[in-house]
């Protein structure tokens, strides 16, 4: 079972990394799949994910303190922006680009509502 746990974990890294670039797929969800599939059967690969320097202290922020940094939110918003101003200028099918802007203010609902972490200066 620990080795179905760590392929599993591994794929959804992959597909975290792809939603990273992808505008329609999220990544920070699949990230903490991965997180808890790690946090199973491999130590080193969970204290690999928390400690990344790219999404480790997000995962952690997200994970342990149910929130995010005001900076990881605008970041986000921005990117998550961008990436469907940029599908919305490709895409010529109405009903695509309707579903497009549809999900990204679901997810920028979610990123506004979510718990901002203050972090002393």
């Amino acid at each position: 079972m620990r080795w179905a746990f760590i392929a599993l974990g591994s794929l959804l890294v992959a597909i975290g990394v792809l939603g990273i670039f992808l505008p329609l797929l999220p990544s920070t969800v699949f990230f903490l799949m991965a997180l808890g599939c790690y946090g199973k059967s491999s130590h080193s690969a969970y204290r690999w994910m928390t400690t990344n320097r790219l999404f480790g202290q997000s995962l952690r922020e997200y994970r342990e303190e149910k929130g995010a940094t005001l900076g990881t939110k605008v970041v986000s918003l921005l990117w998550l922006w961008g990436g469907i101003g940029l599908s919305e200028y490709f895409i010529d099918n109405l009903w695509i680009r309707l579903a497009l802007i549809a999900i990204a203010l679901g997810v920028s609902a979610h990123l506004v509502l979510l718990r901002t972490i203050r972090r002393p200066a």
